[in-house]
């Protein structure tokens, strides 16, 4: 079984996690995507979405799926994302594909956060996939020499913008063992939007695409 059959698989299997007549929170990313092409086979059966980007707004509507803006939706009963990195205790490293921050505010909102990702997302230690930080253009510098002082090396994304009209900075060899505490401390920079960790709140639901088949961690 290839990786992106995986990914079809775990999308698949957070269907089940779905309310009938509610309006959901969906991700952003090769994962969601699959997620998104299976939600469409029950469309019916919901009022509507929520995107955590513009990308993910442009794929629910070609199903035919209405967008909802989240201040009109209110909280929401589930939230489903990919992730770039998890750990067993469902602490995530999400934001490669740059809607981080969209990402975080959908993920607060909703009351049930499944994660569905290829079981080669699942590490013991976070940091090995750089961590993406959304910051204010004219912050980029100061945020930088901030980052260098708690033992990360952080790149520009190159010609990126986030749907926020803001920059990335991606932070490498960072050995994340305390991801709470470090989210926190990342997001006291003056000039940091947020950053990829999602610790504070974390998913609640962790379904690993494998080769054996779907496994749920809680």
């Amino acid at each position: 079984m290839t990786q992106d059959e995986m990914k079809k698989q775990v999308a698949r299997a957070a269907l089940e996690y779905v309310d009938v007549g509610g309006i959901i929170g969906v991700g952003t990313g090769s994962t969601a995507n699959h997620f998104i092409d299976a939600l469409a086979e029950i469309k019916h059966k919901i009022d509507g979405a929520v995107a955590s980007s513009e990308v993910t707004a442009m794929r629910l509507k070609s199903h035919g799926i209405d967008v909802i803006d989240l201040n009109s939706a209110g909280d929401l009963s589930v939230y489903v994302d990919g992730a770039d990195e998890s750990t067993r205790f469902l602490h995530l490293v999400k934001g490669g594909g740059g809607a981080l921050t969209r990402e975080k505010i959908v993920a607060a909102a909703s009351k049930t956060f499944v994660c569905i990702a290829d079981d080669s997302k699942l590490v013991d230690i976070l940091g090995e996939f750089p961590l993406p930080i959304e910051v204010i253009p004219m912050a980029r510098s100061y945020v930088a020499r901030q980052i260098v002082k708690l033992g990360g090396d952080p790149v520009l994304r190159e010609e990126f913008t986030t749907d926020n009209g803001n920059i990335i900075l991606d932070v490498h060899n960072l050995q994340i063992m305390e991801p709470v505490k470090m989210e926190a401390q990342l997001n006291n920079i003056a000039g940091v939007v947020t950053n990829g960790l999602f610790a504070i709140r974390p998913a609640d639901v962790l379904l690993l695409g494998s080769k054996d088949g779907v496994k749920t961690i809680t």
